[in-house]
């Protein structure tokens, strides 16, 4: 443990050049522990994945128990395995009724990979179009879709065929034609800030994608599963896509995804070719244990109840003149500030003072603030005091 940080930096690749790598020896709620003994109130939730918290003993429970009985066992699709079987028949009970079919994968950008498959497979069409500023993952097919040429341009050639609209503009809803098989767009953009759709944007989006004959792919892979005071992001705008890619807090902590569409679709994979899509660890079923687990804590709870009042208190309590504007809904929030330096002195000087906050991937000037959503009302108090002490000083 005493060269844990040091061993981290020299053995495992890294995604940035300077990590904040703080050494975790604990984590339990909303707090996490480092290997010094210093605990750290905990508003990113390991990027809106861990929803009830750390090691929420209902979750904990579940994966012990599946431990006893068995782990994997065979290959996606093939055993009938319950946990997997109980979870996606009551993710259907909850998800519109034109998704009536689960196919469960080991993470969200291989969900998004999944869907783009079967959007191709259906409508015989390869034009796909994505929006600017999005994000979806980083797999081949999922970058592809990303809205962020600087993001790409180290990787191509990608995959063909792609075009990028503007999230909220209605002009650029023409651009969807006869040749498009899918229209991929997050239903809240996280990294671009936090972005809500406007004026009926989705709706409109999906009326001109059934004149068409496209199809509508939302992400709900950050939105989804509680996190913006609904269980769906989409149930807030009236809007049934064709297909849902779900993910992070779908889990508890577990890495986990998943994407649903119609049984006429859906069934388009298992033949023709046969494993049309496959998985090996996909529905893995100490993993669907857990994500069963959430998913019934988050139904038959208050939770999602709560979200709305926790945005409340987290907007009343975060009024500062450094503070620009806060966006986003339910506890899927980003602080707008004035420039990227003083994003960056807030995320490093809270986290002296023992709360973790986290950035945005494309909006420099914002800090993310997505904590667990069993977050207690005096825990949104103490950070957020945390935060305005960091402004006064700015």
């Amino acid at each position: 443990m005493d060269n844990l940080k040091e061993d981290f930096l020299k053995y495992q690749a890294m995604t940035t050049p300077q990590p904040l790598a703080l050494t975790v020896k604990k984590a339990k709620g909303s707090y996490i522990t480092s290997t010094t003994g210093k605990k750290y109130l905990d508003f990113v939730a390991g990027v809106s994945a861990c929803s009830l918290g750390h090691r929420h003993p209902k979750v904990v429970s579940a994966i012990r128990n599946q431990t006893k009985k068995y782990m994997h066992v065979m290959v996606y699709g093939e055993f009938a395995q319950e946990p997997a079987v109980e979870l996606c028949k009551e993710l259907v009970s909850i998800l519109p009724k034109n998704q009536e079919s689960i196919y469960l994968t080991n993470s969200g950008t291989e969900a998004i990979e999944g869907a783009l498959k079967l959007a191709k497979k259906a409508t015989g069409r390869s034009e796909l179009i994505g929006s600017f500023k999005s994000y979806h993952g980083s797999t081949q097919g999922a970058l592809s879709l990303l809205g962020s040429e600087h993001q790409k341009e180290g990787y191509r050639p990608l995959i063909p065929g792609i075009s990028f609209i503007r999230f909220n503009n209605l002009e650029d809803i023409n651009q969807i034609t006869t040749n498009t098989a899918a229209v991929l767009l997050e239903t809240i953009q996280g990294g671009a800030g936090f972005v809500l759709p406007k004026k009926n944007y989705l709706k409109k989006v999906k009326k001109r994608c059934q004149e068409v004959g496209s199809l509508l792919i939302l992400d709900e892979i950050q939105p989804g599963f509680g996190r913006t005071g609904r269980f769906f992001g989409f149930e807030h705008y009236s809007v049934q896509p064709d297909i849902v890619v779900m993910g992070k807090g779908m889990g508890g902590g577990l890495p986990v995804g998943a994407f649903s569409a119609s049984h006429a679709l859906m069934r388009l994979l298992k033949d023709r070719p046969k494993l049309g899509h496959i998985s090996t660890f996909g529905g893995n079923p100490v993993i669907a244990a857990a994500c069963l687990a959430t998913l019934r804590e988050l139904r038959d709870s208050s939770l999602i109840n709560q979200i709305e009042k926790k945005e409340a208190l987290f907007r009343s309590e975060l009024k500062h003149k450094e503070i620009k504007e806060i966006r986003g809904k339910g506890l899927m929030l980003a602080i707008i500030l004035k420039d990227t330096e003083t994003a960056n002195k807030i995320v490093l000087r809270c986290m002296d003072k023992g709360l973790i906050l986290f950035w945005l991937l494309w909006k420099k000037n914002a800090v993310r603030i997505s904590p667990p959503l069993t977050i207690k009302e005096k825990e949104i108090i103490k950070g957020c005091a945390i935060i305005q002490e960091v402004l006064d000083h700015i």
